[in-house]
């Protein structure tokens, strides 16, 4: 009796380190979904969590081509090609701070306990709440470019394609960190603001909205370097000329590395935080 008792304990461990550990990519990849359709549900029900990426754009595109266009370019249609990728990277890598402060109000809910109780990959609650904000990604691009349009600017249909992946791409990627924050701090209201402290800074300090050579020495150097200016960049290529150049290249390497690096980090700090 005591033998099979213990047999049935061995058998028992055993099926649950199985299911703990044995979670295949295509398992991954599909609760990663699951969790992004949870998110979208969300959304949904709450289509307030839409305002920022509805209003940002239309009151930024407005608002910085009026009173800078003039000053900067001579007049505002020969602004709108500078100013509106600048916005559309602004708008979009900004909005992906709420992608932290949206998790951190969720671990302080509960919600992940109940997640880190289920035979899952680790990595699919964070990354499925990453995908569903690709939707609120999508909507600040696509409201950018119909005013920019609406406005007068007359940018290449396919590179406003190629734009809205590349910077959908980059912005998945960013939210990485925003991520690790979100489970790093014990308050939403802490991630904002931390996060706004380093993203403004970093997209104030770049191409997005003035020319580089208006500005000093030393802070030239830092805009040449900043992550932010390159993706600017590769969207002023893509939608004024239609070409592919090597800042898309280096926009695509960044947020690879940005992911390599963050992302683990992110689920890291996430399985700490269940212990």
């Amino acid at each position: 009796m005591t033998t099979t008792l213990e047999r049935t304990s061995i058998s028992i461990d055993t099926v649950r380190h199985s299911a703990k550990t044995s979670v295949s990519i295509a398992d991954t990849v599909r609760q990663s979904f699951s969790f992004a359709g949870r998110g979208v549900v969300k959304m949904r029900r709450n289509p307030e969590q839409f305002f920022d990426v509805v209003l940002q754009p239309i009151i930024f595109t407005l608002m910085f081509t009026y009173i800078f266009g003039g000053a900067i370019s001579g007049d505002v249609s020969s602004y709108l090609p500078v100013i509106i990728p600048g916005i559309l990277v602004q708008t979009v890598i900004v909005t992906s701070i709420v992608t932290g402060t949206q998790l951190r109000e969720d671990m302080n809910k509960g919600v992940f306990d109940r997640f880190r109780s289920l035979p899952i990959a680790r990595i699919s609650p964070l990354a499925g709440a990453l995908l569903a904000d690709v939707i609120r990604y999508l909507v600040a691009s696509v409201i950018t470019f119909s005013v920019g349009i609406a406005m007068g600017w007359r940018p290449e249909p396919i590179g406003v394609l190629g734009s809205v992946v590349l910077v959908l791409i980059c912005s998945f990627a960013v939210s990485w960190i925003f991520a690790l924050m979100g489970c790093l701090m014990s308050k939403a209201s802490s991630v904002q603001g931390v996060s706004m402290l380093i993203m403004f800074p970093l997209t104030f300090m770049s191409n997005a909205f003035v020319p580089v050579e208006t500005m000093p020495t030393w802070l030239q150097k830092f805009v040449d370097v900043n992550p932010i200016s390159h993706l600017v960049s590769a969207v002023r290529e893509l939608c004024n000329d239609g070409h592919v150049g090597t800042h898309v290249l280096w926009s695509l390497v960044g947020a690879a590395i940005i992911t390599a690096v963050f992302a683990p980090l992110a689920v890291r700090a996430y399985i700490r935080t269940a212990k």
